[in-house]
Parts: structure tokens; C-alpha cells; sequence
């Protein structure tokens, strides 16, 4: 879900539309119902609830830059994305 503060909200269902209503009328997480209006901007679906969570717990962890490059297709961006700061900054000394 896409926030007006600019921000990303991922997490997980297995009724989406039931899920976006909740969100858009400000139920669901604290981080969506102090951010109205949410718009649904990017999903995946998997067989397997396992799965969902798993995924859902992995993007949660990315930056803004990381999560924009998958919602804007742009899957090959997503290795670089996932250099840590200090990685980088690490091989700058």
C-alpha cells in the first residue's frame, strides 16, 4: 500500500479486496489508519500462506529505494538495492 506521507505498507491476506477496504477506511495497522488515503500500488499471490508470510517479512525489511524498484518492475536493480551502507562505506576506507 502506498501511503500520502510517501510511505510503503506491506503486509499479507488472503481476501485482498476485503483487505484494502479495511486499510482505505482506516482499519488494519496503525501505520495505514494515521495515513489516509491508502492505495493498493503493487501485489504478489502464492499458494501457500508459508510463502506469503515469508515474502511479506522479507520486503518489510527493505529500504524505500529497494521496494520502489519492485513495484516499478525494475527487478535488476534489486542486488545492488541490497548493499548495506556500511558495506559500501566499509570499501571506501
Amino acid at each position: 500500500m502506498f501511503c500520502p506521507d510517501g510511505s510503503y505498507y506491506t503486509g499479507s491476506t488472503n481476501n485482498l479486496q476485503k483487505w484494502i477496504l479495511q486499510h482505505q477506511k482506516g482499519g488494519g495497522a496503525n501505520q495505514t489508519s494515521k495515513k489516509l488515503p491508502v492505495k493498493l500500488i503493487y501485489y504478489e499471490e502464492y499458494e501457500q500462506v508459508y510463502f506469503a508470510f515469508y515474502r511479506e517479512k522479507q520486503i518489510q525489511g527493505w529500504s524505500h529505494k529497494k521496494k520502489e524498484a519492485l513495484i516499478n518492475g525494475v527487478p535488476e536493480l534489486l542486488p545492488k538495492l541490497a548493499i548495506a551502507y556500511r558495506d559500501i562505506r566499509n570499501n571506501l576506507d
